[in-house]
């Protein structure tokens, strides 16, 4: 039976009811976490090449500083672009655009003939790197139905586990190559691993063109009926058929507004997604980014044997942390999943405070089974749901604006932890980890104090958003062709 589209919530009512048989939608989410695969990717590369980096071309200590910094100042810049960008032209357009992106600066970063020259490739990847995950979330959400099985809380949440296995991927290329290069080269394992990652993105450039397809959802909020109801039919697999008798209204041309978040009836939920967030940044990162460090310490083992053990220890608990947010997000709260989420990694802190270097086997057991902890609660907890909650809370309209700015926030806050971490280290040892403990702290607050919960919401009905979308989402366009 054919479904009689007449408005823009109709359309957003048949992508909320799942899409039909002969769907590309799955098609179109893979595609998306692909670019998200990506992302993980990049900015994973030189976790363990930066010190060849910088014996390669002699840099100082702030020249090795920017090389490593130079793709999170490229993630923050390309978020708050990319996000705008993408409520702005749709989601398509961006999506492709940073494709190229990431083509182009995998390969200039792997065959950098100079440090001026890698730098600037990785400010350009990082750019990419920012402007994927809006229009990846907003493929995630307007390509899934509101509830259940392949909801958009559980597709958006499927971000972290595509990240952790990204994570997984680039440290056993790493592996790989430490072994199959030879020793006199060991510049060719930081190059081989930056320029790999042109791969996946030619592969899903490749097959764009077959199964990719503009939101129907952002389309049908434009005002274009007519295309919305053949994306429907095309990508999602639903019969859909313009009502003749519907309005013929002039195209709306997007105005997103950052502004617009710091006001009622978004400022609320802007001040939790952004708390939150920028929490699980830092304490992440002092974390993650500091793990080789730290499993140095605790195991007194080489730089072979701490890549094999973050390896494992990424895919064992990160991971399988993250494949388990995804299958609670779908039934559970997303509230208490992250409250529950920082609690664990609360304890995980203290822990490794209290135990501080570790001196026999109890103690170092008792560290790794903490720091295991640590990495399984991100993952099922707020690695999972600081995407969930700001891909959710937002209107079609606004949806990458607000995940580009939430994504720049939690990357300022990744940014501030490296900064401060070799600092921390220095004056306080593993006493460190008291300041780390105080970001789960302050996340379990803010997600208390304010209390707003996204499970089985959908931004698009809520008639509380619908004044402020015609207020500030739009300006006039010229007269919609006859559909």
């Amino acid at each position: 039976m054919s479904a009689l589209v007449s408005n823009a919530d109709d359309v957003s009512r048949l992508v909320n009811e799942g899409p039909r048989h002969g769907s590309h939608a799955r098609i179109v989410v893979l595609l998306a976490l692909g670019g998200i695969f990506l992302d993980a990717y990049d900015l994973t590369t030189l976790s363990y090449g930066i010190g060849d980096v910088q014996r390669h071309f002699h840099l100082s200590d702030a020249g090795t500083g920017l090389v490593a910094a130079a793709l999170n100042a490229g993630t923050i810049l390309g978020a708050l672009i990319g996000g705008w960008l993408t409520d702005r032209f749709g989601r398509y357009a961006i999506f492709m655009a940073d494709m190229a992106f990431f083509v182009v600066a995998a390969l200039a970063a792997g065959f950098a003939p100079s440090a001026p020259i890698l730098i600037a490739a990785r400010l350009a990847m990082g750019f990419g790197v920012g402007m994927d995950l809006p229009v990846a979330m907003a493929f995630l959400a307007e390509f899934s139905r509101l509830d259940g099985p392949g909801s958009k809380a559980q597709r958006a949440a499927a971000w972290c586990p595509t990240w952790y296995a990204a994570s997984s991927v680039c440290f056993t290329l790493i592996f790989a190559l430490y072994f199959a290069l030879p020793a006199q080269h060991v510049d060719w394992l930081w190059r081989a691993s930056l320029a790999f990652g042109a791969v996946p993105a030619l592969v899903i450039i490749a097959v764009r063109s077959r199964f990719m397809a503009e939101s129907p959802v952002w389309v049908a909020k434009r005002g274009q009926l007519a295309r919305a109801v053949a994306i429907l039919r095309d990508s999602y697999g639903i019969d859909a058929v313009l009502d003749p008798h519907a309005q013929v209204t002039p195209e709306r041309k997007p105005r997103p507004s950052y502004l617009v978040l710091l006001k009622p009836p978004y400022l609320r939920r802007f001040v939790l997604i952004n708390g939150f967030g920028a929490a699980s940044a830092f304490a992440y990162s002092a974390i993650a980014f500091g793990l080789p460090g730290i499993l140095s310490g605790v195991l007194h083992q080489g730089r072979l044997g701490v890549l094999a053990v973050s390896l494992v220890m990424n895919l064992a608990f990160a991971f399988t942390g993250g494949l388990l947010g995804v299958r609670l997000t779908r039934s559970l709260p997303s509230l208490w999943l992250t409250v529950a989420g920082y609690a664990v990694q609360l304890g995980s802190a203290v822990t490794l405070a209290l135990i501080g270097i570790p001196h026999d086997a109890a103690q170092t057991a008792g560290a790794l089974a903490a720091l295991a902890a640590f990495l399984f609660a991100q993952g099922f907890g707020p690695g999972c749901q600081c995407m969930v909650y700001p891909t959710l809370s937002y209107p079609t309209m606004l949806r990458g604006t607000g995940v580009g700015l939430s994504r720049a926030i939690s990357s300022l806050a990744t940014t501030v932890s490296l900064m401060l971490l070799p600092g921390l280290n220095h004056h306080l040892g593993t006493q460190a980890f008291w300041v780390v403990a105080c970001a789960p702290a302050l996340g379990i607050a803010i997600l208390l104090a304010m209390r707003w919960e996204v499970f089985g919401y959908d931004a698009d009905a809520d008639p509380a958003l619908q004044h402020t979308a015609d207020r500030a989402f739009w300006r006039p366009g010229v007269a919609q062709a006859a559909e």
